[in-house]
């Protein structure tokens, strides 16, 4: 079942009503998205994963104002060509990507090692877990997971990649677990899965090029909110929000980011992680 995270929250940050037009750039299953158009807001809706697009659009009344678009947020600049009211980041993978054991997001399922926000683009998890070197591998855990065993994990997947191909998710999990110490099992396969996920799609990299590129399309009063679920993300929209702050463009609205009420936890677990940082242009 999808539930969407900060809900409330979401709405009261945007403040979406008749006239304006909110910027979904994760759009996902349309949890959010739904709570905006149901305020009366116009919403565009942005993702780069077809599959999810076509559900969405099955489970939104075609009453409703919403434009969908499949892409990138990293493009935004060719998507929007008008100044908007708001942008929503709800980052990371959504729970139809990570239950889709076709998909290889998760250590749950087993499934081909895919990994890929857009099957179209780019290759899939296989081809670098048997194509790169063990210290390009060593680095993407640490630098994306924060791996304290990363140099382990990839000296045993190179070893093991001689003997058979990897590629799928539970042989990979396999393998690091059985480089590790009994205890961080679980903790640094779901490290591991969740690096390799950052690094193939850019996440990083694609977030700080959308967060730049909101500025110009984003009116005066117009608010940006950025739910995170990765330290490293979280960084970035910190960072942003500070440095346009000083420089006279964004008022910061969250001095630390909102979190998840223990209620909304207990329904949906995935809330926990989640940290909201809002900020609005002057």
């Amino acid at each position: 079942m999808h539930i969407p995270v900060m809900s409330a929250e979401v709405v009261g940050a945007l403040n979406p009503m008749p006239g304006k037009t909110i910027v979904d750039c994760t759009l996902g299953y349309g949890g959010h998205a739904l709570a905006l158009l149901e305020s009366g807001a116009n919403v565009i809706g942005i993702d780069q994963d077809n599959e999810i697009l076509k559900k969405v659009k099955e489970r939104i009344p075609s009453n409703k104002n919403i434009t969908f678009f499949h892409g990138n947020f990293a493009d935004i600049n060719n998507i929007i060509k008008t100044p908007v009211d708001g942008f929503l980041f709800d980052l990371g993978v959504s729970s139809f990507q990570i239950d889709e054991a076709g998909r290889g997001f998760s250590i749950r399922f087993d499934g081909p090692l895919d990994m890929r926000m857009d099957q179209g683009v780019g290759k899939p998890a296989s081809f670098y877990i048997n194509n790169l070197t063990e210290e390009e591998l060593a680095k993407i855990f640490f630098e994306y997971g924060q791996e304290r065993f990363s140099k382990r994990i990839a000296r045993r997947i190179c070893a093991e990649r001689l003997k058979k191909t990897i590629s799928t998710t539970f042989e990979l999990k396999e393998i690091i677990e059985k480089a590790i110490p009994t205890w961080k099992k679980r903790e640094s396969a779901t490290r591991i899965f969740q690096a390799l996920r950052i690094f193939i799609n850019s996440e990083l990299n694609n977030l700080s090029q959308a967060l730049s590129d909101s500025i110009s399309l984003l009116k005066s009063g117009g608010r940006i909110c950025v739910i995170s679920y990765h330290s490293l993300e979280d960084r970035i929209a910190k960072n942003f929000f500070r440095k346009l702050k000083l420089d006279g463009i964004l008022d910061v609205l969250t001095k630390k980011p909102m979190t998840a009420g223990e209620g909304e936890i207990v329904k949906n677990p995935r809330a926990k992680s989640a940290k909201m940082r809002i900020a609005e242009k002057i």
